[in-house]
Formats: structure tokens, C-alpha cells, sequence
């Protein structure tokens, strides 16, 4: 139980961090759900840090999404 506490924990922390949502909101979805939102927030850090990395312009293309 305690392992389960923990990622809880983890997963309400990284989203609230990122995306400003109340505990809350958070816990109100399924972990099915926590566990995305950590997925593409993941991504979005990735592509930030790869863009840093190799002097591209810093951001996501949000035309590239359509």
C-alpha cells in the first residue's frame, strides 16, 4: 500500500506542477487518466529539453498537433 501512496503522491505532484490543477481535480480522474497526463506532460519536458539542447527554438509547434 505504501508503494501505491507514493505514485499517488508522484502523480499528483508532477501534474499539479505543470499544469496547476487542484488536488482535487486530480484525484476526481482515473489513474488510467493521471497516468496520460503524466505521459504527455512527459513528452512536452522531452521535446523542450531536446529543443534546448540542440539550440532549437524553445516551445511546442501547436500547429503541428492539428
Amino acid at each position: 500500500m505504501a508503494a501505491v501512496s507514493g505514485r499517488l503522491y508522484e502523480e499528483i505532484a508532477f501534474i499539479a506542477y505543470h499544469l496547476h490543477w487542484s488536488r482535487a481535480d486530480i484525484l476526481s480522474m482515473a489513474h488510467s487518466e493521471r497516468r496520460r497526463w503524466c505521459e504527455e506532460i512527459s513528452k512536452i519536458n522531452d521535446k523542450i529539453n531536446a529543443a534546448e539542447d540542440s539550440n532549437q527554438p524553445r516551445g511546442i509547434d501547436i500547429r503541428a498537433l492539428g
